[in-house]
C-alpha cells in the first residue's frame, strides 16, 4: 500500500538502482538463458542464422549424455554421462569436507591456542594458496606417478583438499575470532577440553562462516579444469575434463549437447547456492553488522 511520496518505495533514486540491478542481473544471465535453450533445441536449430527463438524443444540431448550415444548412433560417453557427475560430487565432497574439517582444527588452534609464530605461519599459509596451480601441477604429476596415486581418486581429493585448505583457514579463524570468548572461558573453567569447547560451543555459533566457507570451496573445486585434466584417469575424469569429449569429437562440436553438459554442469552450483543463500549472505556479513 503506498504511504506517499516520501517512502522510499517510491523515491526515483529506488527505482534507478532497482532498474540498474536489473539490467545487470539480466546481462549475466543472457549466457545462462542461451545455453539453456540450446540444449532444448536441435543441432540444426542451435545452428540457426538467425538464431530462433520458437522452435520445438527436444531433450534429445539430455538422454545422449546418460546413454552415451548420439541420436544416429555416434558414441560420446562411453559409461554414461552419470558417471562423471558421480566423478565430480564424490571428489568435491570428499575434498571440500576434509578441507572444512583440517581448516576448522586449524582455525580454532590460531584463533584461540597461543600458537608460537601464529603470523608468520598464518602467511605461510596464505602463500601457499596464491601459487599458480600451473606451476604446481608438473611437481605433484611426477609425484603421484611414483607413489601410485596418478588417476586416482584419493590423489584428486588430496589435492583438492590442500588447494581449498588454506582459504578455510583463513576464513573460518575471522569467523571464530568475531565470538564472545565468555562461554567458552566458563566451560575452560569446568574443564572442557578445547575440543569439546569448539564441538559444542563455537560450532553452532558459526554455522553460517562454515556453510559460506563450503559454498565458495565447492565452487571452486567444481569450477576446476587443470588439476582434473592433469591428474586424473579415464575412470576418474570430472565433468569438466568430460566435456572436452563433445568439443573434440570427430563429427564435429555438438553444440546443443554441449549446451546440455553445461546445464547439468551448472545446476548443482545453482542448488547449493539456493539452499544456502541466507547462511552465505550471513557468513559473508559476519562481524560486519550489529548483533
Amino acid at each position: 500500500m503506498r504511504e506517499g511520496d516520501g517512502h522510499p518505495l517510491f523515491r526515483p533514486a529506488t527505482w534507478r538502482r532497482s532498474l540498474g540491478g536489473a539490467a545487470v542481473g539480466a546481462l549475466y544471465f543472457l549466457p545462462v538463458a542461451w545455453m539453456l535453450l540450446a540444449a532444448v533445441k536441435t543441432r540444426q536449430d542451435a545452428l540457426a542464422v538467425p538464431p530462433k527463438l520458437l522452435f520445438h524443444p527436444t531433450f534429445a540431448h539430455f538422454r545422449s549424455l546418460f546413454t552415451g550415444l548420439t541420436e544416429d548412433g555416434r558414441q560420446v560417453f562411453p559409461s554414461g554421462f552419470a558417471h562423471y557427475i558421480a566423478n565430480s560430487l564424490l571428489i568435491c565432497g570428499a575434498g571440500v569436507g576434509l578441507a572444512l574439517l583440517l581448516g576448522t582444527l586449524a582455525a580454532y588452534g590460531f584463533a584461540r591456542l597461543p600458537v608460537r609464530g601464529a603470523g608468520p605461519l598464518l602467511f605461510h599459509v596464505l602463500v601457499l594458496r596464491m601459487i599458480p596451480p600451473l606451476s604446481a601441477i608438473v611437481p605433484l604429476y611426477v609425484l603421484f606417478s611414483r607413489i601410485g596415486l596418478g588417476g586416482s581418486y584419493a590423489g584428486l581429493i588430496l589435492v583438492y583438499t590442500a588447494f581449498n585448505l588454506p582459504f578455510a583457514i583463513w576464513m573460518l579463524r575471522s569467523f571464530i575470532l568475531e565470538l564472545p570468548r565468555a562461554a567458552e572461558e566458563a566451560a575452560w573453567l569446568d574443564g572442557s577440553s578445547h575440543l569439546a569447547v569448539l564441538r559444542r560451543i563455537c560450532l553452532p555459533q558459526m554455522r553460517a562462516g562454515l556453510a559460506a566457507t563450503a559454498i565458495i570451496a565447492f565452487v571452486f573445486t567444481w569450477n576446476d579444469f587443470l588439476f582434473s585434466q592433469m591428474l586424473s584417469g579415464v575412470d576418474t575424469h570430472t565433468i569438466p575434463v568430460a566435456m572436452l569429449r563433445v568439443l573434440g569429437a570427430d563429427f564435429g562440436t555438438d553444440w546443443g549437447l554441449f549446451a546440455a553438459a553445461g546445464a547439468i554442469y551448472l545446476a548443482p552450483v545453482l542448488l547449493v547456492a539456493l539452499l544456502l543463500q541466507n547462511q552465505l549472505l550471513r557468513g559473508a556479513t559476519f562481524g560486519t553488522l550489529a548483533r
